[in-house]
């Protein structure tokens, strides 16, 4: 065996009693930590086992809880808001129709017979002559004025009166050639069958 020269490593003091290397002791309950990760991991592969196998064999399936009630609901009678609804659609198509009133059209003069139907043309203005002016001008459009004069008062709108129903249309078309749409059903002036009182808004 060879022979080596001393040096410092071999100059160890005679009343240290060391031998060997000196490790520290051991901590506690490292081996309970070890066992339950492993037993965690036994379980977690076990788990998932048999998870693969219950989805290989069809054994889970996997549904909304919300399926069935949705269902229902879908296939449920119709609310009583709906009932009402349709009781009121069929009542209203079992009520008779409305028939709507008949327009009655201004008369043509051709059609008058003066005879039956007089026409008097009334002045309710300030302004002289103008129901001589009005007369004129309704028999240029075929009306025969039966008489004239003056109102007994002013008006600021030209009305035509008629007496009766049936003779509507004679005061619409007199009012058409006088330029105003104002008629109105009047026992005022029962000499007359028409009568045209000519307010400040008539212009010759």
């Amino acid at each position: 065996m060879a022979k080596h020269p001393r040096d410092r490593f071999d100059e160890v003091p005679a009343d240290l009693h060391r031998v060997g290397a000196h490790r520290a002791e051991a901590r506690r309950g490292r081996g309970w930590v070890v066992f339950a990760w492993c037993a965690l991991a036994v379980g977690v592969l076990v788990g998932a086992g048999v998870v693969y196998l219950g989805v290989a064999n069809d054994s889970f399936q996997f549904v909304s809880p919300t399926s069935d009630e949705t269902a229902e609901a879908g296939s449920g009678t119709p609310s009583d808001g709906a009932s009402d609804g349709a009781g009121d659609d069929a009542t209203d198509d079992t009520a008779a129709p409305t028939t709507p009133a008949e327009t009655v059209a201004p008369a043509d003069p051709a059609s008058v017979d003066p005879d039956v139907t007089t026409i008097t043309v009334l002045n309710g203005t300030t302004t002289s002559g103008l129901a001589g002016r009005a007369s004129l001008a309704l028999a240029e459009t075929g009306w025969t004025v039966a008489g004239q004069g003056n109102a007994d008062g002013t008006v600021a709108t030209t009305v035509v009166y008629y007496a009766d129903e049936a003779d509507e249309g004679v005061a619409l078309g007199v009012a058409r050639d006088l330029g105003t749409t104002t008629v109105e059903l009047s026992d005022a002036f029962p000499d007359s069958s028409v009568t045209a009182v000519l307010g400040a808004d008539y212009t010759p």
